[in-house]
């Protein structure tokens, strides 16, 4: 018999058993915590600060425009609101014209934090946008946020 075989007593398989268990929690460990979660939970963006920021209706607002996101006295002329649970930024560059964008950034893809200084701002890595048009107005970012067609029903705001 060699040496490398031989068993030394009683708690060898024991100290092998709890090895191999241990690596097994670790992988188990390791694998969940590296596992994907496509139910979208706990990714939501935040929404945009400020005084009178509506949010939508409880349950989260309709993309498909039957609900109103807000009225046309929540979007200041010269800036806008972001509405993260919705997908959209609503900004009224003239009095009485309002834009809808994507709230995602084109440079990395974190939400737009808020509309301020006559920009859609992107604090992540601090590219703005333009109010009127979605272009680029600095970067990093180099492609401009994507439109979004809004509805406005007298005073009532929604996706179209």
């Amino acid at each position: 018999m060699s040496d490398d075989q031989v068993l030394t007593g009683p708690g060898t398989q024991t100290r092998r058993a709890l090895l191999a268990g241990a690596g097994a929690v670790g992988a188990s460990v390791l694998l969940t915590a590296c596992g994907g979660d496509d139910s979208g939970a706990g990714t939501t963006a935040p929404t945009s600060g400020g005084p009178g920021a509506t949010a939508g209706d409880a349950e989260g607002g309709d993309r498909e425009g039957s609900s109103s996101l807000a009225t046309t006295g929540d979007i200041p002329v010269g800036g806008g609101q972001v509405y993260a649970a919705q997908g959209v930024v609503i900004t009224q560059p003239e009095p009485g014209q309002f834009k809808g964008f994507d709230p995602i950034c084109t440079h990395q893809g974190c939400p737009v934090s808020n509309v301020d200084g006559g920009t859609i701002n992107c604090t992540c890595h601090n590219s703005k946008y333009s109010i009127t048009d979605g272009s680029v107005k600095q970067g990093p970012a180099t492609k401009p946020l994507a439109p979004k067609t809004l509805k406005v029903q007298g005073d009532q705001i929604s996706l179209a």
